[in-house]
């Protein structure tokens, strides 16, 4: 599990390279393009580092806001949270907040309870990725932004303001 750290910054080169480890990298200009005969989906460990580079890129007030939330990403949501959501495939759900955000004015997790959780699930998202024209980076952010916007109670419109500052 990561806690959000405010300010925490992620060079894109090194967080590229660690994505796509044993990918060569070319440059063209300020374009950096993978060779994908090279290149592996992101594991687990790799994904969260595109996440962490998504949360630094996210507004200081919106991140500062986020102090204690747990960002956990996993491959699928499990059975209990499908059923929960009424999905009918395993690749319906593409993140999820779970616990008692700002908007419920309880926001700290009281003895026994679990804090607030953010979850990127990576399989779904990378199939949405595949069947997209949209980049890696820009839909996890999307997803970040969307499942924290439901700890703060936001409006879509809202996040789309947050996601916009964010570019």
């Amino acid at each position: 599990m990561k806690r959000f750290a405010p300010g925490r910054c992620v060079d894109a080169h090194r967080a590229g390279a660690a994505l796509f480890p044993g990918a060569h990298w070319r440059h063209a200009g300020t374009m950096t393009a993978i060779d994908w005969t090279r290149a592996a989906a992101p594991s687990l460990a790799e994904f969260e580092s595109l996440a962490d580079a998504a949360f630094a890129a996210l507004p200081t007030r919106f991140r500062k806001l986020c102090d204690g939330v747990v960002m956990r990403i996993e491959d699928f949501p499990d059975d209990e949270t499908l059923d929960d959501m009424n999905c009918e495939s395993e690749f319906d759900l593409l993140g999820l907040f779970r616990g008692r955000g700002l908007a419920q004015g309880e926001a700290f997790a009281h003895t026994g309870q679990q804090p607030n959780m953010v979850f990127l699930y990576r399989r779904p998202i990378l199939d949405y990725w595949a069947d997209h024209e949209e980049t890696l980076g820009a839909i996890v952010r999307h997803v970040l932004v969307h499942e924290i916007g439901h700890h703060f109670g936001l409006s879509d419109d809202d996040m789309e303001r947050i996601e916009a500052e964010a570019d």
